[in-house]
């Protein structure tokens, strides 16, 4: 395996880009493929077959363009279809969900775990499946929060409507003497501090993405595929590297416009190479 080879990251849509920033801002060094699955989002409405073939169609474009190591940042793909997808390619494959529950049986010290997700992730209960696996016994408190996925994307996670909307999902919780809570979807760092406010408390927020970004650093180590500064060719080396420049490669499979504008607000930056693709038939239509 190539070091020089860039990490996959697919999401099936925009919340994954929280993901990419994570490993960005933990591994400055390293390339990066995006696949954002925007024609097909959301997949928590999806039957597991669905979710499982979307995900292997990701993961295989993704594969075919050279990748190192595909992390699924989608929390339902990671939930349902890891084994499958790990089938279907020759890369090692990490989802958000281990990396966060182990975060979070860190933090919590032996006390309850709250998640809160989408709800198709919380009625998978795979962050309390893989908690118990971690430290067997702890209570795991639940709660889908599906309106945060829209007020992410669409600014709003500083207004008024944002925090009545938290306090409506998030009041047992500040009520509650929890360890640590985890942030199990991709859009919801964007209202971290909505969310720490309307807790009310110092309990650790666990952001899955970031839990992931120092699992795959300490994996690439460990296989000696690290890209540092000091072993990037002068074709590649690019001293400070800024979000969403132009050795990072961006698809998504529909409204290219769209996933721009939503990256802007969550990055600051619009992708320099962003290109709108069909992943099924793994024929690129056009560049903006």
């Amino acid at each position: 395996m190539d070091r020089n080879l860039p990490i996959g990251i697919f999401d099936s849509g925009v919340g994954g880009l929280t993901v990419y920033r994570a490993l960005h801002d933990r591994l400055p060094d390293e390339h990066f493929v995006y696949l954002g699955d925007t024609a097909r989002v959301p997949y928590g409405t999806k039957s597991l077959a669905t979710v499982e073939r979307y995900a292997v169609e990701n993961a295989k474009f993704l594969a075919a363009h050279g990748i190192k190591l595909l992390v699924v940042a989608c929390n339902t793909a990671s939930a349902l279809a890891l084994p499958s997808i790990r089938k279907a390619v020759d890369v090692d494959v990490i989802g958000v969900i281990e990396p966060g529950a182990r975060a979070a049986v860190a933090a919590a010290q032996g006390k309850p775990i709250g998640v809160i997700a989408t709800e198709a992730t919380v009625q998978s209960r795979a962050y309390a499946r893989a908690i118990d696996n971690i430290q067997a016994g702890t209570e795991v408190i639940e709660r889908a929060c599906p309106l945060f996925v829209s007020l992410a994307e669409e600014g709003w996670a500083e207004t008024e409507v944002a925090r009545s909307v938290a306090d409506q999902y998030l009041s047992d919780f500040a009520k509650r003497d929890i360890g640590a809570l985890v942030l199990g979807c991709t859009h919801y760092p964007i209202l971290r501090r909505v969310i720490s406010e309307t807790i009310n408390a110092p309990i650790p927020l666990i952001d899955s993405g970031e839990a992931t970004a120092t699992e795959v650093k300490s994996l690439l180590a460990s296989h000696a595929l690290a890209l540092t500064h000091d072993s990037q060719t002068t074709t590649t080396r690019k001293d400070d590297r800024q979000l969403c420049d132009d050795l990072d490669h961006f698809y998504v499979t529909d409204a290219a416009h769209r996933f721009a504008r939503v990256a802007e607000r969550f990055l600051g930056a619009v992708p320099s190479v962003l290109e709108a693709v069909e992943v099924w038939g793994q024929d690129e239509l056009r560049t903006y």
